[in-house]
C-alpha cells in the first residue's frame, strides 16, 4: 500500500468531515448583532440586554460619556493631528451621519499614533461640561496597529454657519444603510478642529453597541459653531441620538494645561 497516498486521502476525508460539521452543527451562528435605538425597548438602559455582546453597556465600569465637573491639571502631550484632505465618503447608517476617512490621516499623542477611521455626529452632544450638553458634537475614530482606539470629540453651539459641516449636511444620502462616494468633493476634517487644542482626556468606552471599553477620550476644551439651520437639518434625520453620561466610577480626568503662544 502507498502509505503516503493513503494518508493524504484520510487527511482530505477529514478536513471535509470539519467543514461539514462546522456548517451543520451550528446553523443558529450569526455574524449580526441585534438592533438597537435610542428611545423604546431598544434605548440606552436595555442596550446590555439585546445581546451578550453588549454585555459592557451595563456591566462595564468604564463608560463613555462623561460629565466633566472635575479635573486635575496636568502636563499632558500635545494632540499632533496629520490630517490630509479626501474625497467625501458618507453614509447614513441609521444611527447617525458618518464620514469615512481613506488611508492616510492619523492623530499623535505622545509616541502613540491612530489612524483616522472616521468621523460622526450626535444630537445632542454626548459629553457634558458642569452638567450642560451642547448643540453637536463630532467624534473622530482613530485606531492604532494594535486596535487600540482614541476619540476626539469637539462640541459645537449654536452660532456661525461651519462650512466643512454645510458641505456635508448638503450631501447627506437620501437613503440610509448605503455608503456613497461624492468624487467631486473634497474635504479636510482638520478644518472641524478648533486653533486651540487644549483638553480633557479619561479613560472610557464607545458610546454605542457593544460599549467597548479601553479607549481613550479626547475631548476638546474649545467649541465651534454651527448655525441654527444646520442644527435643524441634523435634527430633521435625528432629533436625540446621544447616550445618557455614564457614571465615572472613581476615574480621573485630567485636562491639559494652557500652553504659552
Amino acid at each position: 500500500m502507498n502509505w503516503r497516498l493513503a494518508c493524504k486521502a484520510v487527511s482530505v476525508t477529514i478536513a471535509l468531515c470539519g467543514a461539514l460539521l462546522r456548517s451543520t452543527a451550528f446553523p443558529a451562528q450569526e455574524t449580526h448583532s441585534a438592533h438597537w435605538s435610542y428611545e423604546g425597548k431598544e434605548g440606552p438602559e436595555y442596550w446590555g440586554q439585546l445581546d451578550p455582546s453588549y454585555e459592557a453597556c451595563s456591566a462595564g465600569h468604564a463608560q463613555s460619556p462623561i460629565d466633566i465637573r472635575y479635573t486635575k491639571l496636568a502636563k499632558l502631550p500635545p494632540l499632533v493631528f496629520e490630517y490630509s484632505p479626501v474625497t467625501l465618503q458618507i453614509i447614513d447608517n441609521g444611527h447617525t451621519i458618518q464620514v469615512n476617512y481613506a488611508v492616510g490621516s492619523a492623530l499623535e499623542v505622545g509616541y502613540q499614533t491612530y489612524r483616522l477611521n472616521q468621523f460622526h455626529f450626535h444630537h445632542p452632544s454626548e459629553e457634558r461640561i458642569d452638567g450642560k450638553d451642547f448643540d453637536l458634537v463630532a467624534h473622530f475614530v482613530h485606531e492604532d496597529g494594535n486596535g487600540h482606539i482614541a476619540v476626539v470629540a469637539v462640541l459645537f453651539t449654536t452660532g456661525r454657519a461651519n462650512a466643512v459641516l454645510d458641505t456635508i449636511l448638503r450631501n447627506i444620502p437620501t437613503l440610509k444603510y448605503a455608503t456613497v462616494d461624492v468624487p467631486s468633493v473634497t474635504l479636510n476634517a482638520r478644518d472641524l478642529l478648533p486653533s486651540d487644542l487644549g483638553y480633557y482626556t479619561v479613560q472610557g468606552s464607545l458610546t454605542t453597541p457593544p460599549c467597548t471599553e479601553g479607549v481613550s477620550w479626547y475631548i476638546l476644551k474649545k467649541q465651534l459653531t454651527l448655525s441654527a439651520d444646520q442644527l435643524a437639518t441634523f435634527v430633521r434625520l435625528y432629533s436625540n441620538n446621544a447616550r445618557p453620561v455614564q457614571p465615572l466610577h472613581g476615574r480621573a480626568v485630567l485636562e491639559s494645561i494652557a500652553r504659552r503662544p
